[in-house]
């Protein structure tokens, strides 16, 4: 598989430290507006550096893109790359709206090729163990869930973060991940309730969302830019008949509570860390090219990567009305 990387910031240079060891892999071009970030990529994956998108598809033998720009890029790149016919793998979320994102979604089956949205909560082995017990009926069936985010105010190139209008904020760019997470595991949404706070000096972001599912399960969500500890992700899924817990900052990786039992230069954005041989970052883009070689299902869907932006852009309406967003449409 030959890929390219499109954006060489911090989840670029991620991209490019697990695609160099993947085997059956080449990357074959890395492409930055910033020189000496292209060649800080090149250098690690021995791939030709490109400061513009149009010399690198110049490649005759590229077949895969990998889309690591600011979201507000998303679109009008995944255009240009299925227009030349090459498949693509984009950060999450897929775009900041969910006209965007549907419009993806139509052009690359229309040029008949593949879009993966790296929604890579699913491919940590906590979340991913949590996911099955869950659903194994272990602790039951489940009803409630509780998750948190919190991490540093994000410092990308030129401050796009700080730009609700280019990031999304807190809701679509952090909590997107929560979110997307909470709709696995519990179905359609029916309606979500948000609150935010931003706070310019010192930068911060806070939200608070609620989302209440056909199923009659609820779960609640907290994200927080601007937090002064360590990048912590946290999360309590409990059913009728018992409770799975994961903390990022216990050593333990899962605390499983059953009735009957005992109860008792720097990265521009913080990015959770996973302790096994491959990361979590590995897996996803293993499994999104085993996708692209095979024609098989991800595990993320882009239907499943259009309803979690669907849901943060509702949540976004709540926090500025103070109402509640009633849901429609489906989930994978």
């Amino acid at each position: 598989m030959n890929i390219a990387i499109l954006g060489c910031g911090t989840m670029g240079m991620i991209y490019a430290h697990n695609l160099a060891k993947m085997p059956g892999v080449t990357v074959t071009g890395v492409v930055d507006i910033n020189a000496r970030r292209a060649e800080r990529a090149a250098a690690l994956t021995g791939a030709k550096a490109y400061t513009d998108v149009a010399s690198l598809f110049e490649q005759k033998d590229l077949e895969t893109v990998a889309v690591c720009l600011p979201t507000y890029l998303h679109k009008p790149y995944v255009l240009q790359i299925a227009e030349k016919g090459l498949h693509v793998i984009c950060e999450k979320p897929a775009a900041l709206t969910l006209e965007d994102a549907q419009v993806m979604k139509t052009a690359c089956e229309q040029h008949g090729v593949r879009l993966f949205i790296g929604q890579v909560v699913r491919f940590f082995p906590n979340y991913h163990d949590a996911y099955q017990q869950a659903h194994s009926g272990k602790i039951g069936a489940p009803r409630m869930a509780h998750f948190k985010r919190y991490g540093a105010y994000p410092q990308g190139m030129d401050g796009w973060y700080t730009d609700s209008g280019k990031s999304g904020g807190v809701i679509m760019d952090l909590m997107i991940h929560d979110i997307d997470y909470a709709c696995w595991l519990f179905g359609e949404v029916e309606s979500v309730y948000a609150s935010a706070v931003k706070r310019d000096e010192p930068k911060m972001e806070y939200a608070q969302l609620t989302l209440h599912f056909k199923n009659k399960a609820i779960a609640s969500l907290t994200g927080y830019w601007g937090y002064p500890g360590p990048f912590t992700t946290q999360f309590e899924v409990s059913g009728d008949q018992g409770i799975v817990r994961f903390d990022s900052n216990q050593v333990q990786p899962l605390d499983i509570q059953t009735l009957g039992l005992a109860t008792g230069e720097g990265p521009a954005v913080q990015i959770p860390s996973g302790s096994n041989l491959h990361d979590p970052y590995y897996k996803e883009l293993q499994h999104f090219i085993e996708c692209i070689r095979n024609g098989s299902d991800p595990l993320v869907s882009i239907e499943d990567a259009c309803y979690a932006v669907a849901i943060a852009q509702a949540a976004g309406q709540s926090a500025q009305t103070g109402q509640p967003v009633m849901i429609g449409g489906n989930v994978s």
